[in-house]
């Protein structure tokens, strides 16, 4: 257990609602801060085995160094030093190294990220009590009562949303607050044969296809693995998208791809298909916190798949919230100052990831207008607007330095 330390602020407790990503985070940041927190998860286990493959960018490798679980993270991810933009036959239109003097962004399994951050939190001393649905919440001027499905309730100073996308502490924060909204695409995955000429496993590959994007790189393991975004208007959740028998999903990929090399070969080859259900976005939440409540990661600002961020901000903004309440002295301060260092850069990342959305959901007509202009435009703007540094600098190069104090 990490020693306990206590903080300059006001909070001591705290109830950390959600056992996802950033639930465990949090509440390692949190006692590193000196306030002792426990994680109360609404299923009724650990989400072994469930998700798919996922992105740490440099800067959520820097935050994750911040709690002390860096180097275990890297680790169980493999190393991606270059995207490469092709179109629709495989050619590459240019390609993308990692920036100078930073670690590569590492690829990884959902569930083995669970396993990791889970270990770390409970090796500081962090509690997880399983089957907590909260229902309700009961405020006073000196604490926070949870009251969840079961009928038990827990106390603490303060409360975190950490519940994820469809997170039910951010409808008690403000009942008004937008839900996630679909952005016009489907997420499905699987695995195929090795493709020749694709490189090694640290390169990813990215298509804009005739009808839908596609993704693929070399599976250290052997072969290659894939995603496709299919252009998908409306929502679909994933328990209705896994109803759809594999097959008709392999079909319908088939055929958004006809033509689209090399999706059309691996997907021929494909036996199975990982359907995630329509991707989602949340827009912009007015209110982040009140009274004695806050909202951290996806409860706050989901940006998609797209953004390539979502980890790695949810990271951020858990680590950036434990030091606010580390060094300021009431709740009204640090909540403050927590959404002033957060606020802008997540709102920017998820616009961005919302242009890029609508890229790749647009129709016929658009993706050939857009194939057009690549085709004119890209070789001169890979030079100059498209390099690394312009587009990935601000955001991958972002550091926090938990060891500074945080001022109102």
């Amino acid at each position: 257990m990490g020693e306990f330390v206590r903080p300059g602020g006001a909070v001591r407790t705290a109830l950390v609602i959600g056992g996802g990503v950033a639930g465990p985070v949090v509440a390692s940041a949190l006692v590193k801060a000196g306030v002792e927190a426990t994680v109360y998860e609404a299923y009724a286990e650990p989400a072994d085995g469930v998700g798919g493959v996922l992105m740490v960018a440099p800067n959520g490798l820097n935050a994750f160094d911040a709690i002390g679980v860096g180097e275990r993270v890297a680790e169980i991810g493999h190393p991606t030093t270059t995207m490469v933009m092709e179109d629709f036959r495989g050619r590459a239109v240019f390609a993308m190294p990692g920036l100078p003097g930073l670690p590569p962004s590492r690829t990884m399994w959902r569930p083995d990220l669970y396993r990791v951050l889970n270990a770390h939190a409970a090796e500081t001393g962090v509690r997880v009590e399983y089957g907590k649905r909260i229902v309700d919440v009961r405020e006073t001027p000196d604490d926070v009562t949870a009251v969840f499905a079961d009928g038990t309730t827990a106390t603490a100073d303060v409360l975190i949303g950490a519940d994820g996308i469809r997170s039910t502490v951010r409808t008690l924060v403000d009942p008004t607050a937008p839900g996630p909204e679909p952005v016009g695409l489907l997420g499905l995955g699987g695995h195929g044969p090795a493709v020749d000429g694709i490189g090694g496993s640290e390169t990813m590959h990215f298509a804009q296809g005739r009808r839908a994007f596609f993704g693929y790189w070399a599976d250290p393991d052997g072969g290659t693995l894939w995603f496709s975004n299919l252009p998908h208007q409306g929502a679909l959740s994933m328990a209705d998208a896994r109803a759809v028998p594999g097959e008709e999903w392999l079909r319908r990929l088939r055929a958004a791809h006809e033509g689209d090399h090399p999706a059309e070969v691996l997907l021929a080859a494909a036996e199975t298909v990982q359907v995630v259900g329509a991707l989602e976005i949340l827009p912009t939440i007015h209110r982040w916190y009140r009274g004695r409540m806050v909202l951290v990661g996806d409860a706050v600002h989901a940006p998609s798949a797209s953004s390539g961020q979502g980890v790695s901000i949810t990271v951020e903004s858990a680590v950036q919230l434990a030091r606010c309440l580390r060094d300021l002295p009431d709740l009204p301060r640090a909540f403050a100052a927590y959404e002033r260092l957060r606020r802008p850069r997540v709102e920017k990342i998820v616009a961005g990831a919302r242009r890029t959305n609508n890229t790749k959901a647009a129709g016929p007509v658009a993706r050939t207008v857009n194939r057009v202009v690549s085709k004119a435009l890209v070789p001169v703007l890979s030079r100059t607007v498209f390099s690394p540094e312009r587009i990935f600098g601000e955001m991958h190069r972002h550091t926090i330095d938990w060891d500074a104090r945080v001022t109102a």
